[in-house]
């Protein structure tokens, strides 16, 4: 297995917008790099919250677990956790796997990005998985720099790909809640669960 540099990336790897690594004073590094390629965050974010008493459930993931916040940047909230999406589009070869690994100046910050490996033949925006590991509020740039992703070619290529096997992350366009084929929707619960929620923060006020 080989790491593919900057001149297969840019050539082999379908990203759009694809930006060259340059140097922009003020702003978290992005675009390619040696190795890899920087990867910008978007606008929107979803920040987890309690406020409602949701429950996180991958089977049955509940739109009241979280509120949205979409802006130039994101505060997260001490030992909290926040969803994004990138703002480039992938599609990755199908003999190509790709990893993420944080940023240095958001990990020197206690800010800890996670995304899940790019499988061969993948296609769409990347979900990011943003944690805040400290006792303080962290704000996240929109439109900068937030993780790079290292692309791996494989010495054999895959008997089944991630297109193969209809993956349900396929040509997604942005950030996408987590969901299990075949568990019943959340959003049914919903409703309720915004009721049971507003109920509780009367009594507690009153």
């Amino acid at each position: 297995m080989s790491v593919l540099s900057d001149v297969q990336i840019q050539r082999e790897i379908v990203i759009r917008p694809f930006a060259e690594g340059l140097a922009r004073p003020g702003v978290i590094s992005y675009g390619l790099s040696s190795y890899g390629y920087d990867v910008r965050v978007g606008r929107h974010f979803k920040v987890f919250t309690n406020v409602y008493g949701a429950v996180v459930d991958p089977k049955n993931f509940s739109p009241t677990a979280f509120v949205d916040i979409e802006g130039d940047y994101c505060l997260i909230p001490p030992n909290s956790f926040a969803l994004a999406e990138s703002l480039e589009y992938f599609e990755i070869p199908r003999d190509v796997l790709a990893i993420c690994v944080g940023k240095s100046t958001y990990a020197r910050c206690g800010i800890i990005v996670n995304i899940t490996p790019l499988e061969p033949e993948w296609r769409g925006k990347i979900t990011l998985e943003i944690s805040n590991t400290t006792p303080l509020p962290a704000k996240v740039y929109a439109n900068e720099g937030i993780a790079q992703i290292i692309f791996l070619r494989a010495e054999q290529v895959c008997r089944v790909s991630y297109a193969d096997k209809r993956g349900k992350y396929q040509d997604q366009k942005g950030l996408t809640l987590p969901f299990v084929l075949g568990a019943e929707p959340a959003s049914r619960a919903s409703a309720n669960q915004v009721a049971e929620g507003s109920e509780k923060l009367v009594s507690s006020n009153s």
